[in-house]
């Protein structure tokens, strides 16, 4: 059995490699960044979702899993209130404090972190209940996120974007969450094959900080303090505070406490970065809060989860 500290090191190789192979080959591939939404799409449309159904079909669900959702609707709730109260003392232009706020509220609960974290630490089954914590993601960010962001004056609500919203490749892996829900539903068991789930998820995350590198320019480091120091005590400190005084009165098994906890701790969202760029809020600043959040994480706070193991839940 894997050490945490084993863990640790090999969370750290999926993510720091890749990310800066993505980053130093675009300078000798320049057509490189052109590819690497191609990659993204691969990664979402055919490596993410086998991995979701498969591991939720081999889940043994109960009642309790359906809190899983509510958690993360709270976790996203309570850092846009937090990102709400904040962002005036930091004197922001209105898009700047949209786009912190949103930063605020997003977090990276998907495979690219949250969930290969809880993989790590509790295997196929903390991946697949944190699979199901994130079906709180679609709903949340169409019909509140975009909202806030300003989709309603970009064009008027209608059917099709609904449908264009929920049935595009981008959100493949959740909705392979409802596939596997369904087959669950109709009592098909799963096949005792062997699935090489190590092999894909770690292709997934490496693939994913690839083009991360890839698209990384450090100019946009530069600027944003205060914000930063400000979004690292909302997503490492409040939040988790939040999230366990919420667990301490609840009755839930050790295994969900545990998946619900660790994405307490996640760092701001790659979709803050989308939806500023989607609707023409401060791409840079959300790009800055983005990776400086993500690097506090990587460096400061995932050395804490290897220290402590599963003590720490």
């Amino acid at each position: 059995m894997l050490t945490p500290e084993i863990k640790f090191v090999i969370f750290q190789l999926v993510i720091v490699v890749p990310f800066f192979s993505g980053f130093f080959l675009k300078q000798v591939m320049l057509r490189l960044k052109d590819v690497s939404r191609k990659m993204v799409t691969l990664n979402l449309a055919m490596i993410e979702p086998p991995i979701v159904l498969w591991s939720i079909w081999g889940l043994a669900l109960s009642s309790e899993m359906i809190v899983l959702p509510f958690f993360g609707l709270l976790i996203v709730v309570a850092g846009f209130i937090f990102g709400r109260c904040a962002a005036p003392s930091l004197h922001f232009s209105k898009k700047g404090s949209k786009t912190f706020i949103i930063s605020s509220s997003l977090a990276n609960h998907g495979f690219t972190m949250g969930g290969f974290l809880c993989y790590l630490v509790s295997g196929e089954k903390g991946l697949a209940l944190s699979s199901i914590f994130l079906v709180y993601f679609i709903p949340f960010t169409f019909l509140f996120i975009f909202s806030y962001a300003g989709f309603d004056k970009k064009r008027k609500w209608a059917a099709n974007d609904i449908r264009d919203f929920i049935l595009t490749v981008r959100n493949m892996p959740l909705l392979a969450v409802m596939g596997a829900l369904l087959i669950k539903s109709m009592h098909i068991r799963r096949p005792d094959i062997f699935f090489p789930m190590d092999t894909f998820l770690i292709v997934s995350v490496a693939l994913y900080y690839f083009t991360l590198g890839i698209n990384f320019e450090p100019a946009d480091l530069k600027p944003f303090k205060k914000e930063h120091v400000m979004l690292a005590v909302e997503k490492f400190i409040f939040i988790p505070c939040v999230v366990f005084l919420f667990l301490c009165i609840s009755a839930l098994s050790q295994d969900v406490k545990q998946v619900i906890m660790i994405q307490s701790f996640m760092p701001a969202a790659i979709y803050s970065v989308v939806t500023s760029i989607i609707f023409d809020l401060d791409s840079r600043l959300a790009s800055s809060l983005f990776v400086l959040n993500s690097l506090v994480f990587i460096l400061i706070v995932l050395p804490i989860f290897a220290l402590v193991g599963r003590s720490l839940f």
